[in-house]
């Protein structure tokens, strides 16, 4: 690896440095107080840009996890290492009103290698969901009985946490123009969220005689996630390739409990247990990679989460008291589709620019939750971003990503709330041949 390369490395590590110490949660969004938070994209630095795709695409000197059969294309003289971090800019909006937020975040960080031939290997760390918020809401609620001055109730809320992945993958081609591979993955994380409900009096400090309420919803959560991805090529002609890729990914209910802990400023109190409140969901994914000799990748995605028959934790009252337990209702099915292309003007020309990656793309994903009864946000989103190589010109394996990403989650309905993010990306691709034999005549 050159000067410049080792420099952009250490930048990227003492920024995701700063960021660990910075900041946990990763998120603004309010929507993120729903089931286990909101969903990250877990793309890497050369589709990031692309909006993700990768079913169908097989590139042999990158690592691409969302389908594990392409870790059996990896090159056997590389060592594959890839990180990246974010820095995002959200403007959140609802009936007039609206605020700012910033954030900066790790990314991912994963690695590759080949085993044997036709037999890859992967490992890496990635996010899968982010829970962070902090908001209130101010109402009235009745007037005082003797001043008739009226009663306001202040609810605060805040939450934090989500839900980590670490994965280790393979990818195997048992013969020809055929792989099959597996991500095994552990998730982890806490879930915490918090309300409390005070009362005022004319719209002032002033003690209203009725009880504040604090309740909290606390977890930690550990559970294993487990998908199956499979590869098809067709030659189409001597320079074009179209790959044919699909995924699936087994559900199962989560064995982590919920606490609820409730008490006043009255002296009351109540703590309960909901039993294993969540799951995973069943994901199906199918996809398609054109690539054009190798200056043209295009790319296209459809995937979809059974998350309508999974579980939530709720609290309902019944004839023997509240009861606090895992239901279904709180989610619908999820679908994602993402279109993506790369585009190379000449990979082995001289000049710079030629041998730059640029990438496109763009996504549309509908909500996993329902709020009060309604669907939650739909997704659009918009992706652009550059692959710079680091290296010489006879080497262009290593690779800076950067990425500009907007992506708008539109309400259900004009109660909710609206919200944009502008998202830069950067990463490194390092790839360098480690297992070359080289001869002493």
């Amino acid at each position: 690896m050159n000067k410049y390369s080792k420099h952009f490395c250490l930048a990227l590590l003492m920024a995701c440095s700063l960021n660990a110490e910075a900041q946990t949660n990763g998120s603004n969004s309010s929507y993120s107080r729903f089931g286990l938070g909101t969903l990250n994209d877990q793309s890497q630095g050369f589709n990031k840009a692309m909006a993700g795709v990768g079913l169908g695409l097989r590139p042999n000197n990158l690592v691409n996890m969302a389908n594990p059969a392409s870790y059996s294309a990896i090159d056997s003289l590389s060592f594959i290492f890839d990180m990246g971090m974010n820095l995002s800019m959200g403007h959140l909006s609802q009936n007039g009103n609206s605020v700012n937020v910033r954030n900066c975040n790790i990314d991912f960080v994963n690695a590759g290698l080949r085993l044997s031939k036709g037999l890859g290997l992967s490992f890496g760390f990635v996010p899968f969901s982010t829970i962070g918020y902090s908001f209130s809401s101010k109402n009235k609620v009745t007037n005082e009985y003797t001043s008739t001055q009226p009663i306001y109730s202040t609810s605060s809320y805040n939450g934090e946490g989500g839900l980590h992945q670490i994965y280790l993958g393979v990818g195997w081609s048992p013969f020809d123009k055929f792989s099959v591979g597996v991500n095994a993955s552990y998730l982890w994380g806490e879930y915490n969220h918090n309300v409390v409900q005070s009362f005022e009096e004319g719209g002032t400090s002033t003690s209203s005689g009725f009880s504040s309420l604090y309740s909290s919803h606390q977890a930690s959560i550990s559970t294993y996630k487990l998908d199956l991805g499979v590869q098809y090529p067709i030659k189409i002609s001597p320079q074009d390739i179209l790959t044919i890729g699909a995924t699936a990914g087994f559900g199962h209910r989560i064995g982590s409990d919920v606490t609820l802990n409730r008490y006043t400023s009255g002296g009351d109190s109540l703590k309960v247990v909901a039993e294993h409140p969540f799951d995973m969901p069943y994901t199906f994914g199918v996809g398609a990679g054109w690539q054009h000799g190798p200056s043209l990748i295009v790319g296209a995605d459809l995937k979809m989460e059974q998350w309508a028959a999974c579980h939530a934790p709720e609290m309902k009252a019944t004839s023997s008291g509240l009861e606090y337990s895992a239901e279904k209702g709180a989610y619908k099915n999820r679908a994602k589709m993402s279109v993506g292309a790369q585009y190379v003007p000449n990979p082995l020309n001289k000049r710079y620019f030629n041998r730059v990656q640029y990438r496109v793309g763009a996504h549309y994903s509908t909500p996993y939750l329902k709020i009060n009864g309604q669907d939650g946000p739909q997704e659009f989103g918009l992706t652009m971003g550059l692959g710079l190589p680091i290296t010489n010109r006879h080497n262009n394996r290593s690779m800076a990503n950067i990425c500009l990403q907007w992506f708008h989650r539109a309400p259900g309905s004009d109660a909710m709330i609206s919200e944009n993010y502008f998202m830069i990306n950067f990463g490194l691709t390092f790839n360098e041949r480690w297992f070359s034999k080289f001869k002493i005549k």
